[in-house]
C-alpha cells in the first residue's frame, strides 16, 4: 500500500505541474490573435487542445486525490461500490481506481 501511495503522490505532483503549465500557456496566449486568418485558426485550435489537456489533467488529479484520501482512511484497496478487494493487477494498471473491475463495468 505504501508503494501505491508513493506512486499516487508522484502522479499527483506531475499532474499539478502539468496543469500549471497549461494554465501558464493559456495566460501567455491572452494577447490579440494573429492578423492572418489561417494563423488565427491554428492559434484557436491550439488553444482548444490546451484546454482539453488541462481539463483531462484536472479530472485525473481529482481521481488521484480521491484515491489518496481513501488510502489515508485505510480503504484504498477496497471497492467503494461493493466493498470487495480491488484486484492488485487492476491497482497496478490504474493506481487511482477506487472500484473493482466488476463495478467499473457497471458504471
Amino acid at each position: 500500500m505504501a508503494d501505491r501511495k508513493q506512486e499516487l503522490e508522484a502522479l499527483r505532483d506531475e499532474l499539478i505541474d502539468r496543469f500549471d503549465r497549461y494554465k501558464a500557456h493559456k495566460e501567455q496566449r491572452g494577447g490579440p490573435l494573429d492578423k492572418d486568418m489561417e494563423d488565427q485558426s491554428i492559434e484557436l485550435q491550439n488553444d482548444d487542445v490546451i484546454e482539453a489537456l488541462q481539463q483531462e489533467a484536472e479530472d485525473e488529479l481529482r481521481q488521484v486525490m480521491h484515491a489518496l484520501a481513501r488510502i489515508d482512511e485505510g480503504e484504498g484497496d477496497r471497492c467503494e461500490e461493493c466493498g470487495e478487494s480491488i484486484d492488485a493487477r487492476r491497482l497496478a494498471a490504474v493506481p487511482y481506481t477506487t472500484v473493482c473491475r466488476d463495478c467499473a463495468e457497471l458504471r
